[in-house]
């Protein structure tokens, strides 16, 4: 199973996931990033911040995957998440 690791950008700083985890596929990488992001914004300390932050997906060789800034996990249909549920 591939391994994903969730890094985040905030302008400059970058917030790296050393640990990452194992996930089947980009498209499973890519609902891990969304509830990662929405979990994050659902804290809310700094949110005007977060809002200006990315999370980069990479894989084991440090190629990126994906980039899902934090502002379109917000606008994305919620009525089947069930991290807000």
């Amino acid at each position: 199973m591939p391994h994903y690791f969730f890094h985040t950008q905030i302008g400059d700083e970058r917030i790296s996931d050393t640990t990452g985890i194992a996930l089947r596929d980009p498209d499973e990488a890519w609902e891990a990033a969304r509830r990662t992001i929405r979990a994050a914004l659902r804290d809310g300390q700094d949110q005007t911040r977060l809002m200006a932050a990315c999370l980069v997906v990479t894989d084991a060789a440090g190629d990126v995957v994906l980039e899902f800034p934090f502002s379109e996990a917000v606008t994305l249909p919620i009525s089947d998440d069930p991290v807000l549920h």
